[in-house]
């Protein structure tokens, strides 16, 4: 039986009282307890498999090796997999039968692994990848995630995943409370993006225009610049030089978006083209 790492044995413990994220719970669930995130000890597994829809640097001839989570640490009202993150059906799992899928996904081609909305769990995704490794895993790790992250939880992290792609959804602490119920979003996603890029840098790619590890970041431009999205390029610029940024333009109304009016329209192409360019100027690449 593999021996698991200390910094992975040291996450699982901090489910009871939870505080691997920082909406600090405090509930026991390793006693079956569930916090905001819905989810008890294990992880829930909804489907995994290659996919071809992410950013090109992750595609690749086999595509993502993508592994979606049941459940978030966030509740945003806009959220385009509601019916995942929103819900926690799907088949519970320990770390052991994770890890079997990640080698899976490598066996059949996949360029990487990709943790979908990990945070919550990521005492179970640590241990995955920690089994996965010592069975021969060498493809890849992705941390795909809100962006919302406790730095205590990331600082476990290091070593286990190469490649960091968060969120970064708003620049002001006020739409973070209205759109994802959280009251600190800008300011902890920066404190969780600097600690991403002091353990993997850069995002670096291989001959073949691959991702082998490095920070990705996605931006989702809303209606009304309602985001902040030039704010959101500087931080990200300053904090985070050189890393990739997705500017994304496919904000559309979905779940709960329609109870908010400033919601329920689309951002302008012509801004999402300025934000993109701007982008390229504060020195951050396009993952393509």
């Amino acid at each position: 039986m593999t021996e698991l790492p200390e910094n992975v044995r040291r996450l699982a413990e901090l489910i009871a009282p939870c505080t691997l994220c920082p909406r600090q719970c405090l509930v026991d669930r390793s006693g079956g307890q569930v916090g905001r995130c819905r989810i008890g000890p294990e992880a829930v597994v909804v489907s995994a498999g290659p996919h071809f829809g992410e950013e090109p640097v992750l595609v690749g001839r086999g595509g993502s090796g993508t592994i979606f989570l049941a459940g978030c640490n966030l509740d945003c009202v806009f959220c385009q997999n509601a019916d995942i993150s929103h819900s926690a059906e799907g088949r519970r799992m320990p770390g052991g039968q994770i890890a079997a899928i990640a080698l899976r996904l490598q066996r059949g081609g996949c360029e990487n692994v990709n943790f979908v909305t990990p945070t919550h769990v990521a005492h179970v995704v640590a241990e995955a990848i920690a089994l996965a490794r010592a069975g021969g895993l060498t493809v890849p790790v992705v941390y795909n995630c809100g962006g919302y992250e406790s730095l205590q939880t990331l600082r476990l992290l290091e070593g286990l995943v190469e490649i960091y792609m968060p969120d970064f959804k708003y620049a002001h602490a006020d739409a973070g409370r209205k759109y994802s119920g959280v009251s600190d979003y800008p300011a902890v996603a920066a404190d969780a993006l600097e600690e991403m890029y002091r353990q993997v840098g850069p995002l670096r790619l291989n001959e073949a225009r691959l991702a082998t590890r490095g920070v990705l970041v996605r931006h989702l431009v809303m209606p009304g610049d309602l985001a902040g999205s030039r704010r959101v390029i500087d931080t990200v610029a300053r904090l985070a030089p050189g890393a990739a940024l997705n500017v994304m333009a496919q904000y559309r109304p979905c779940f709960r978006a329609q109870e908010f009016p400033e919601l329920t329209a689309r951002p302008e192409p012509e801004e999402v083209r300025s934000l993109q360019s701007l982008a390229q100027r504060r020195g951050l690449t396009r993952p393509e």
